[in-house]
């Protein structure tokens, strides 16, 4: 056994990127805190080729000059927006045809090992760090996911969790679909399946430039 050196792992450009099909799977921040957990949830997102990340409330946005720091250029290669307000970002991913599952200890959970099998495509709402997913979205989430946990404490670091699910949702759709490269049914759902759209004055996309932003002054790092 050996490491691998950097120029051996095989990993595709931010180009051929950019083409491939990427796992049903769209992300909506909701009032992350730390700009250190948004970046390394970037990083995440990068390494399970989701379709989106929802940034809303108070979550900082890659003009933030502390995020790099996490992200390592996966703000550049994951697609995102902000959004305000995520509940009207929810109601408008349900209508696209997304289930909607809430990363959150509810009573009737679902655990990340127990997934149906008709759950994509999906929109995973992930909470902040000390008050979880607000309750307006819990009640408008089709499921809440649970990571098992055997210790006292009763849960994990946004950044943490939120790798732990994504990959526990990748594997399962490939399990069951097969890498979405060649999925005829990944293709399918595609054509079939419209983004939630919004008022451009409530969107802040990677496209702007970094004095767009409006959380830049209040953002807390």
């Amino acid at each position: 056994m050996r490491k691998l050196a950097h120029h051996e792992i095989p990993r595709p450009d931010p180009e051929t990127l950019r083409r491939l099909p990427r796992h049903p799977i769209v992300v909506v921040l909701d009032n992350i805190r730390s700009i250190y957990n948004v970046g390394s949830i970037f990083r995440t997102s990068d390494a399970a080729r989701i379709e989106k990340l929802y940034l809303t409330g108070i979550t900082g946005t890659p003009e933030h000059r502390q995020l790099h720091k996490t992200a390592l250029g996966a703000e550049e290669t994951v697609p995102w927006e902000y959004v305000r307000d995520p509940v009207p970002l929810v109601e408008s991913l349900r209508k696209a045809g997304y289930t909607i599952a809430a990363l959150e200890l509810t009573d009737t959970p679902t655990y990340t090992h127990q997934l149906p099998d008709d759950i994509f495509p999906l929109a995973l709402i992930v909470g902040h760090e000390l008050y979880g997913v607000q309750p307006a979205l819990i009640e408008r989430a089709d499921l809440a996911l649970e990571i098992p946990q055997f210790g006292s404490k009763q849960s994990l670091n946004v950044a943490v969790a939120y790798g732990i699910a994504v990959f526990d949702l990748v594997r399962h759709y490939r399990r069951l679909q097969g890498d979405p490269r060649f999925s005829s049914t990944s293709a399918a759902r595609r054509s079939r399946r419209t983004h939630a759209s919004f008022p451009m004055t409530s969107i802040i996309s990677n496209r702007l430039g970094p004095n767009d932003s409006p959380l830049m002054a209040r953002r807390v790092g």
